[in-house]
């Protein structure tokens, strides 16, 4: 017997009416029949005989309702336990986010948490994605958004969207306003750099690999902050997705030029640990995260962005 069976022998029990339990439990009658008929066969004897007043219960069917509420009652109870409402969740949780989505996600991302469960604490980890890696192996957050990763010994990944990358350049001037650009147009040119092994650096290099061209570094840094400041300031180019740079370009500091043959692609993903439990503040907290990252992307705050996660 399963537990679909014994709601349906409760469900007739109350009503006395196979028609009216089928109502109660949101089913089709055939399939309230079904469960009993299923029933019977594994008890071996009818829970039910046909009265003046609808469905009534025989002694084995009575004896059954008896210690099938009480066992339903004692489901609900530890099903409460583990999935608490959502008022009663609580705990710390720390959660990793990349420097470009941190500006679009951190606020939404809280709001959302403290409206939904007041109860969990949110810490906010910013970082590079093989800072975050790391962070999310030794334990220091619970969860974690990187670049292309698979699953390993170690972590276990989700993938949620994938977003186009550009090259990011000082404002325009009258010599130079295109929009779009050949990859292996810029070899040779001045660059700025994120500092190795992160996402976005191992990415580019393997695309100068297989288009067979360098790029002049003339400075590497491990803040993003740091990259947009010094190409808005004439130092060089950068490459970052155009999520980073939303606000620079709508003051007009910096401006995005299409990158084609190839175009420079990342995969965002979810990360969790392996190797630990996770609880349930922390499977909270990430549904949420993944609700306002697709929220971003259908109403077009996320550009260049598509959802991949089903």
């Amino acid at each position: 017997m399963d537990i679909k069976q014994l709601r349906a022998l409760l469900a007739v029990a109350e009503t006395g009416s196979v028609t009216r339990a089928a109502e109660t439990l949101h089913i089709v009658q055939p399939a309230v029949s079904r469960q009993l008929k299923l029933l019977e066969e594994d008890i071996g004897t009818p829970m039910f005989e046909r009265g003046r007043y609808g469905m009534e219960l025989t002694e084995a069917g009575d004896i059954l309702v008896e210690h099938a509420r009480r066992a339903l009652q004692e489901l609900d109870r530890a099903r409460a336990e583990i999935q608490p409402d959502d008022a009663q969740i609580s705990g710390d949780v720390t959660i990793g986010l990349l420097p470009s989505t941190s500006s679009l996600l951190s606020g939404p991302l809280v709001s959302a948490v403290r409206d939904r469960y007041p109860g969990i604490r949110l810490t906010i980890a910013v970082g590079y994605a093989g800072h975050l890696q790391k962070w999310l192996e030794t334990g220091e957050v619970d969860a974690a958004l990187l670049y292309n990763p698979k699953t390993t010994p170690t972590i276990q990944v989700q993938v949620l969207l994938e977003e186009t990358l550009c090259l990011i350049a000082p404002p325009s001037n009258d010599r130079d306003t295109s929009l779009s650009m050949s990859f292996s147009d810029l070899a040779g040119q001045p660059m700025v750099m994120t500092s190795a092994p992160h996402g976005i650096r191992s990415l580019l290099e393997q695309a100068c690999r297989d288009a067979g061209i360098s790029f002049e570094v003339v400075a590497e840094t491990n803040s993003m902050d740091v990259q947009k400041t010094l190409v808005a300031h004439g130092h060089g180019f950068t490459i970052l997705p155009a999520i980073a740079v939303v606000d620079d370009v709508s003051r007009g500091q910096l401006r995005t030029v299409q990158l084609h043959d190839p175009k420079l692609q990342r995969r965002i993903v979810l990360a969790l640990p392996n190797a630990r439990r996770i609880p349930i503040s922390v499977r909270c907290t990430t549904a949420v995260l993944i609700a306002e990252m697709k929220n971003a992307v259908d109403r077009g705050a996320w550009p260049s962005a598509q959802w991949l996660e089903e």
